[in-house]
């Protein structure tokens, strides 16, 4: 059984000799060249060097031909944002500024940067007959939004016709795109649509189920495999991606495999995925990597299942680590040898943020893969950006890409989970779901409100001065007052001239005049502090 054989068998729920190996190497092959992304991407030549190096070290099963969900985008008018590092990223949107769905068609097989990557296609296959290539092309929800914005979130309940005919036209260019890949002789057709992990599955049903359901179709006519990438937090839209008449199902560490493999099996659907993109390939030792491919392994069986990263391969992942995942699946005796291991990988410190926010500005975190190269990311950092200007000077934010140790660290210190997220003050208030403007600003605004209650609360201070109503209690208290009203402070002053009053302080009346200062501080709110905690406020008493 070559590579070729093993994939497709794996794609339809066929026994293989072993895990199918799919690395998703994409701008990660220019790093291989010592290229930009940009140069790569722009280049049939080095795009074909690109992935033979990335053939040649990682021995895989199967590899995307290219791994750039900007392609129909830029095709079809939409500007992008190049980088050396990640694919470009979309920063313009036709249909949000003037021009209207009848003004675009569907793009031919050699417009914009789609003939660079048929020309790369069909190079590819010639050299390598036995090995499964993957056409990846932009699903139609993702692309909407690319034409669109996030305005599309917004039409989807106030103009829903609009929304179907610029779905049906984007479904027009994902049948034209399998059609180029197909007529290059590339095994399967990846439709990508990481955008659907931002709607639930009432709404994947009504917007995205009919239109990617007729792409898997023409497909399947046509003789060709498919799969349904998805990445993100999208786990509450797997059953509904299992009725879109697709053979395999992709997804990132967002989702557990095993529950994938169970909603997947009981259709008779593969799937695929889900190593961890940053913490091991990234950031990671060959070592984690190799332990990780092997709980992928264990999770996902031996049928059905197909091993791949989470997504497109970051840029600077260290080669060694993807030969370690190599030599694990191929190699009975490496296997072996990991699962004999018992030394646990060592896990990333957290940061203790429980106290995070006290700043007199509400900081708003956004946690990302990388904005320039996950369209959701993108996209809910967009989200924020357009926001913040409406509380200048209250608000700052800051997007943690957990491509580095420190992101990563800090990801862990939040206790996040999943990419993308949004946490205000420290606290989660948007997970893997781009919020509309007005559920934004009103989060942002109800934390404004707390912190304007805290700070009330926390400046609860009171001034008793004690003594008999005569001269020096008197200039006691003036003396009192003229501090206050030089410093500009907020501090209520009582004259206490009771015996029994100033006996409560411990004042005796032949002791007065006397100055006692009691302050009321908030130590905890929406919380149960621990016993040690309360114990360290009493020491400070």
């Amino acid at each position: 059984m070559n590579s070729r054989q093993r994939i497709q068998a794996a794609i339809t729920c066929q026994t293989v000799d072993r895990t199918p190996w799919v690395p998703f190497v994409g701008a990660h092959a220019a790093n291989l060249l010592n290229l930009t992304a940009t140069e790569y991407l722009r280049s049939a030549e080095h795009m074909v060097q690109g992935v033979n190096t990335a053939i040649e070290r990682y021995q895989p099963d199967g590899i995307p031909i290219a791994f750039d969900l900007q392609i129909e985008a830029e095709a079809l008018g939409c500007e992008l944002q190049w980088a050396d590092d990640n694919p470009p990223a979309v920063i313009s949107h036709p249909l949000a500024n003037g021009t209207t769905l009848s003004d675009l068609t569907v793009p031919g097989p050699q417009d914009g940067r789609i003939g660079t990557v048929m020309q790369v296609a069909l190079a590819l296959r010639q050299q390598h007959p036995d090995l499964a290539l993957y056409g990846l092309i932009t699903g139609p929800f993702t692309l909407a939004l690319h034409l669109r914005g996030t305005n599309i979130f917004m039409d989807m309940f106030d103009k829903p016709d609009d929304v179907h005919a610029l779905l049906a036209f984007c479904t027009q260019v994902g049948l034209a795109m399998s059609q180029y890949y197909l007529d290059a002789d590339t095994d399967v057709i990846a439709l990508v649509d990481p955008m659907t992990s931002q709607i639930g599955p009432d709404q994947f049903v009504e917007f995205v189920q009919p239109y990617v359901t007729e792409v898997f179709d023409f497909i399947r006519e046509r003789k060709g495999l498919s799969s349904f990438f998805v990445c993100g937090h999208a786990q509450q839209n797997i059953p509904v991606m299992c009725d879109c008449h697709c053979d395999n199902i992709s997804i990132d560490e967002n989702i557990p495999l095993d529950y994938v493999r169970d909603e997947c099996r009981q259709r008779q659907i593969s799937f695929g995925g889900n190593l961890q993109l940053t913490r091991i390939l990234l950031l990671g030792q060959p070592i984690d990597a190799q332990r990780n491919a092997l709980s992928c392994m264990d999770a996902a069986g031996d049928t059905g299942f197909i091993l791949a990263p989470g997504c497109d391969v970051p840029y600077a992942t260290p080669p060694e680590n993807l030969i370690a995942v190599t030599e694990l699946v191929r190699d009975p005796y490496n296997r072996q040898v990991i699962e004999a291991m018992t030394q646990q990988a060592e896990e990333t410190e957290g940061i203790d943020l429980k106290d995070y926010g006290q700043a007199d500005k509400v900081i708003i975190d956004i946690i990302t893969l990388d904005s320039e190269a996950c369209a959701p990311c993108q996209y809910m950092v967009d989200a924020v950006k357009k926001v913040t200007p409406e509380f200048q000077g209250i608000v700052e934010w800051r997007e943690h890409k957990i491509k580095s140790p420190e992101a990563l660290v800090f990801m862990n210190g939040l206790m996040v989970n999943n990419i993308p997220t949004i946490c205000i003050d420290g606290q989660i208030t948007f997970v893997s779901r781009i919020p509309p403007r007005d559920r934004l600003i009103a989060a942002i605004q109800q934390r404004i409100n707390e912190k304007s209650r805290l700070r009330i609360q926390q400046k609860q201070t009171q001034i008793h001065v004690l003594g008999p109503d005569n001269e020096e209690t008197q200039s006691a208290l003036n003396n009192v007052r003229q501090a206050i009203a030089e410093l500009g402070r907020d501090v209520e002053v009582e004259h206490c001239h009771d015996a029994e009053a100033m006996a409560q302080y411990g004042i005796m009346p032949s002791q007065t005049p006397a100055i006692v200062v009691t302050h009321s501080q908030l130590k905890s709110i929406r919380r149960i502090p621990e016993v040690v905690v309360i114990k360290e406020w009493l020491k400070a008493l």
